[in-house]
């Protein structure tokens, strides 16, 4: 989602109304096949991409590269199952970002939903292997090929988050895990909603 060009990152007007500009994926796309070209970058992805911009950006003529990542929430309430499906149809690597859910600020986060970390099935998988629940959130996104980036400040769970690959969860595990899904994102942008590419209107 583009906006007003600019020195403020997320420009407004005098009512407090954000500021927009035209946004031309498809020529953002190939600025960024420019700069891979010209060895800047080693590989160029999207974010919060849906499958029609998805689809957008593989049916461009001319097109150099696919991308190589698209970068959407994901974790055990929200498991993107078709998204997925898709980008794993064309080469493209999901990367999850809140795979252990997110803060509860309600100024951008849905805190409709309740806590990840406190879910009662992840709590008790973890207590069969002495993991925490998000080791367990981790495991499960990573084990369906999902690469995992969550976020913290503290050391002692940042050396946490490493630790999920001396353990693998069952096919059962797996499949009670994915029976989570409530479809809900925590992350909405709502305050975006009115962009003419804000992607969360499409079922996936």
């Amino acid at each position: 989602m583009a906006f007003k060009p600019g020195d403020e990152i997320y420009p407004r007007d005098a009512n407090g109304k954000y500021l927009y500009h035209k946004t031309d994926l498809c020529a953002t796309w190939e600025a960024l096949e420019e700069c891979k070209d010209a060895g800047l970058v080693k590989s160029i992805g999207v974010s919060n991409f849906n499958r029609r911009q998805l689809e957008l950006i593989l049916k461009k003529p001319g097109l150099k590269y696919k991308p190589a990542t698209n970068q959407v929430e994901c974790h055990p309430y929200f498991t993107q199952p078709k998204l997925l499906e898709f980008s794993k149809q064309h080469d493209i690597v999901t990367v999850g970002y809140s795979p252990i859910g997110t803060c509860r600020d309600e100024t951008w986060v849905n805190v409709s939903s309740p806590p990840l970390l406190e879910d009662p099935l992840l709590k008790a998988i973890g207590n069969k292997y002495s993991k925490t629940a998000a080791q367990v959130a981790l495991r499960f996104n990573a084990q369906r090929g999902v690469v995992v980036i969550p976020k913290s400040f503290n050391p002692e769970r940042i050396k946490e988050n490493f630790q999920i690959f001396d353990f693998s969860l069952t096919d059962k595990e797996m499949k009670d895990i994915e029976a989570l899904n409530k479809n809900v994102r925590y992350v909405e942008l709502l305050m975006w909603s009115d962009h003419p590419e804000y992607p969360f209107k499409d079922e996936y």
